[in-house]
């Protein structure tokens, strides 16, 4: 796979994956909390928004952005690996809720990571737990409103209307 690539970029690569592999093991076990949310579907979604945030904002998620971001030019496919690696699989990790949940999941995680991108200037500055929590909340108060508007829609006829059924098992309605 690395055959073109000296001793150094291998072990590089490497040390990036397993980074990425272990932010992705903690936004997993964060995720895996909403199996069972209990009977506050929101409640539970903002937790598990905060706790999300603060891995998204720990140590090694920024540093593991900073290195993507500084090596993106001579290494372009590292994007890809970290991205498969931390956002795209933990994104579809909740896939049992609405209607398209791979669509509602990376929705979602851009409610939480766009808005701490800015607040955190790119992972340079810590950003308080108050303002996360301000951001998780917001960020699922606004998925909410979205899912729930979509539910008053009629049902899409190729899902099957699987918005007011996932609104049904959440417990929205």
């Amino acid at each position: 796979m690395y055959n073109h690539l000296t001793d150094k970029e291998t072990l590089f690569r490497h040390a990036m994956e397993a980074a990425a592999d272990a932010v992705m093991a903690e936004n997993l076990a964060v995720v895996e909390r909403l199996r069972e949310p209990g009977d506050d579907l929101r409640a539970a979604l903002e937790d598990m928004a905060y706790r999300m945030l603060q891995v998204c904002c720990g140590e090694r998620s920024r540093a593991l952005r900073r290195l993507t971001y500084a090596q993106a030019a001579d290494f372009p496919d590292l994007i890809e690996i970290v991205q498969g690696r931390t956002a795209i699989r933990p994104g579809e990790a909740p896939a049992d809720r609405p209607g398209d949940p791979a669509r509602a999941a990376e929705q979602l995680l851009a409610l939480l990571t766009g808005p701490m991108e800015v607040r955190s200037r790119l992972g340079t500055r810590k950003v308080s737990a108050a303002e996360t929590r301000t951001v998780a909340r917001s960020a699922v108060d606004t998925f909410l409103r979205a899912y729930e508007a979509a539910a008053t829609e009629p049902p899409d006829p190729r899902a099957g209307g699987p918005v007011a059924a996932a609104r049904r098992r959440c417990r929205l309605s």
